[in-house]
């Protein structure tokens, strides 16, 4: 069964990741993912994207621990360069507003996932969270974009904890357009995207692209991402991530 599923209903493209427990990312999920993004971007029946998850509670625990921590060199760099740029420029270019309906919780590339759309909606029971920092990683890809929405200072607080957040601070840090009832997520997304969907398409791609070039933050993805490369390579990173994963096991 595939991971992500993909379907159009009234001009909105519904992606749903399903993929237990808890909507990991690996290389070949990341690969569909930005495929069906390709193909919402040229359908010209699709008018909004909304992004959101089968698991419940969970929306995406971030990069496949097990590739981060065992994988190959060239097999990392590919995935991060994959979830990181490629992720943003198929965003930048959709042409068409995205949803995130985060029913769950978002740590760190998932954090990157739900960020990545243009705007958020959470359940109240959803929880945020940047743990890049605990198993000996640098979330240097959120050192851009997350200072410009919440404030240095409590970017710094939120990065260099690695503490985990509620739905509702989220919101008060602006992270998070609306909090709704945790079964209300997706039906509150597909609200919106239909308000969306109603626009004039050719006026809704031009105020859109406007408004990403207004708010263009692609510039520093490169650059984390070599960060997080360098970083993966260090002891502490791998004492990290092996700590993670026995603590995951229950060894």
């Amino acid at each position: 069964m595939s991971p992500i599923h993909y379907r159009v209903e009234d001009h909105i493209a519904r992606i749903v990741l399903d993929h237990a427990p808890a909507n990991a990312l690996s290389l070949p999920m990341v690969e569909t993912l930005l495929g069906h993004l390709s193909a919402a971007r040229t359908d010209d029946d699709v008018r909004v994207v909304v992004i959101e998850s089968a698991i419940p509670r969970r929306f995406s625990a971030g990069l496949d621990i097990n590739i981060l921590s065992g994988g190959r060199g060239e097999d990392i760099h590919a995935l991060l360069r994959k979830h990181y740029v490629e992720l943003s420029e198929a965003q930048y270019h959709l042409g068409k507003p995205s949803i995130a309906a985060v029913a769950g919780a978002a740590r760190a590339g998932g954090m990157t996932l739900a960020i990545s759309n243009d705007v958020l909606i959470a359940g109240k029971s959803a929880t945020f969270g940047y743990p890049e920092i605990d198993v000996g990683l640098i979330p240097a890809i959120h050192f851009g974009h997350l200072p410009r929405i919440v404030g240095r200072h409590r970017a710094f607080e939120l990065l260099f904890t690695g503490r985990a957040f509620s739905a509702a601070e989220a919101y008060e840090l602006g992270l998070v357009s609306r909090v709704v009832d945790d079964d209300k997520v997706v039906e509150a997304a597909l609200g919106l995207a239909r308000i969306f969907a109603e626009k004039p398409p050719g006026v809704m791609k031009r105020a859109r692209d406007a408004f990403m070039r207004a708010t263009d933050t692609r510039s520093e993805i490169g650059y984390a991402v070599e960060n997080f490369c360098s970083a993966i390579n260090t002891d502490e990173a791998r004492a990290g991530l092996a700590g993670f994963l026995r603590r995951r096991d229950g060894r």
